[in-house]
């Protein structure tokens, strides 16, 4: 080593400026390569990933010993006076054996009332449907239209004459300008009034009768439905231009010395005016009929999942009632045999009181757990338990047993869950300390994101997203660069894990999300962003199907 330093002291003394030159080489490659290394380029990268489906997995962890002792404290879940005690001590049992059954009653009436009401929402569901069907809907509103083609084609019945007559009247000597000048100015106003409010209902009548000319019962419901809108707009004019003529006859008689002269003239108006109000009526009756039929169609559909929605709900409800009766009947978890019988027929016992004691020939599992982790920890769910001392040894299992009282430590309340096992391995010893993994929910093909995506914004939850795809990295480095800002997306989260969200609504399968953010000042290491979901020590997920790599 000496000797090559002395070589390569001697060499750069003899050749120092191809040495000084070799140098600063060195040095400016390693510095390019440091910078392309830590360097974003000055520019905001994101990472993205497609929304899959898969299985999203929450579980409990709990570390304890397996049990030197194979036995299972038998416990009721309620409270109630024993009714029926078939079991005895030395008794073989097998899994689901009924042990003790307690007072049922009002549990039982629970369960009819239950009953009751489902069938009671269904059948309110049946009629729903039967009257508010949309064909029943289509015929009433086909109906509509139908009567109100046979409106409008009364109405121009009557329409013609009136306006003939209306006319006419005005060209009445008695009825001329000429009489309403010798009755003075308030006379010729009446007059001009009703002369210019017949020319606009005339012309407005014309062409109402033009189109209505077009059509036939046959046309277009659009086109039917405008021209009962149009006729019932042109009657009421025809209506304004009566009384306006009628309000103009009446002062002329009013002035006159002769006013039976004018009578004829008012009777004529009177049957007219009634025709034509006539019309109005059954006009504005199927104009309303009309809309009210199309708007039932919306409404008929939110009632409709309310009244589904209700008979679920009564579902619902009957189950949580069977489910509630089911914790009457004391069964035993699993095969074994009766150690110790505690009660006596006709007992009051109390929901976590020992009923009997049931020794088994499966290994049992003590894990302890505090008491935020147990609030969703249930008799029956499975579990998956590991052992160091057999490292690639894995035991599925079930919950058989849960402690109604806990144990304090240092102001930390503990309880205990026994967990069974499902299968017996010669290699677990009593005593061997075990993990398990208490599997609380579990849900398959349901859409699933890395928790990393999901951000969180005034109590909402929400990822980012692109309009479009990014374009792939050419430099090497991390990440995709976009001059326009993601858009935030809301979504409705479900169950999560450590590393996993379900998403229930806002995306769909096969989105781009962003599921980090690289900004100018990080490095390729750069950390994700940050998410609503912290590390958590009690969750993780047991298995996952379609992962979200990052691209």
């Amino acid at each position: 080593m000496k000797n090559f330093l002395s070589k390569t002291k001697s060499y750069i003394k003899t050749h120092k400026t191809f040495s000084v030159i070799i140098l600063i080489i060195i040095i400016a490659v390693g510095y390019w390569g440091y910078k392309k290394i830590t360097s974003t380029s000055g520019d905001t990268r994101y990472v993205t990933s497609q929304v899959s489906k898969g299985a999203i997995v929450v579980s409990i962890i709990g570390a304890g010993q397996v049990s030197a002792l194979n036995q299972i404290d038998i416990k009721p879940k309620v409270s109630g006076d024993i009714t029926y005690l078939p079991a005895q001590a030395g008794q073989k049992v097998g899994a689901g054996t009924l042990l003790t059954q307690l007072d049922s009653k009002d549990a039982q009436k629970i369960v009819r009332d239950a009953e009751t009401s489902l069938e009671s929402a269904k059948i309110s569901l049946e009629k729903f449907k039967l009257q508010n069907s949309n064909e029943n809907l289509n015929a009433d509103l086909l109906k509509a239209y139908d009567d109100g083609f046979t409106t409008v084609s009364n109405t121009f019945l009557d329409l013609p004459e009136i306006m003939t007559s209306l006319d006419d009247l005005l060209g009445e000597t008695a009825l001329s300008d000429n009489a309403a000048r010798m009755s003075g100015d308030t006379a010729t106003d009446y007059r001009n009034q009703a002369e210019t409010l017949y020319y606009t209902a005339n012309e407005t009548f014309n062409t109402n009768r033009k189109n209505f000319r077009l059509l036939n019962r046959n046309s277009k419901k659009s086109d039917i439905e405008n021209i009962i809108n149009e006729t019932y707009n042109t009657a009421k004019l025809v209506g304004d231009a009566l009384k306006s003529m009628r309000n103009f006859v009446d002062y002329l008689a009013e002035d006159s010395n002769s006013s039976s002269a004018y009578t004829s003239f008012q009777s004529t108006l009177s049957a007219y005016t009634s025709a034509v109000n006539g019309h109005i009526s059954s006009l504005l009756s199927i104009k309303t009929s009309i809309k009210n039929y199309k708007d039932v169609f919306p409404t008929t559909d939110l009632d409709l999942r309310s009244s589904e929605l209700s008979v679920k709900q009564k579902e619902n409800s009957l189950q949580d009632a069977k489910d509630k009766l089911a914790d009457y009947y004391v069964r035993a978890p699993f095969e074994g045999t009766i150690a110790t019988v505690n009660v006596k027929k006709s007992d009051s016992v109390s929901s976590g009181a020992v009923v009997a004691t049931l020794i088994t020939t499966k290994q049992i599992a003590e894990v302890s757990l505090n008491e935020v982790d147990l609030a969703t920890v249930k008799v029956g769910q499975k579990a998956n338990l590991t052992f160091d001392a057999v490292p690639k040894l894995t035991i599925s299992g079930e919950v058989s047993e849960i402690d109604s009282i806990g144990t304090e430590s240092q102001g930390v309340v503990t309880y205990n869950v026994k967990i069974s096992f499902d299968t017996q391995d010669e290699r677990v010893k009593s005593g061997m300390s075990v993990s398990a993994a208490i599997i609380t929910a579990i849900k398959q093909d349901v859409l699933v994101v890395s928790n990393s995506a999901i951000k969180s914004q005034n109590g909402l939850s929400y990822v980012e997203m692109f309009d479009g795809p990014l374009v792939k990295p050419t430099d090497g480095l991390i990440g995709s660069i976009s001059v326009i800002a993601p858009t935030k997306i809301p979504v409705e989260v479900g169950i999560s894990n450590d590393s996993e969200t379900e998403i229930i609504s806002g995306i769909k399968e096969g989105d781009e999300i962003i599921t980090r953010t690289i900004l100018p000042s990080a490095t390729m290491t750069a950390t994700p962003a940050p998410s609503i979901f912290g590390s958590s020590n009690r969750t993780r997920s047991v298995g996952t199907g379609g992962g979200l790599p990052g691209r």
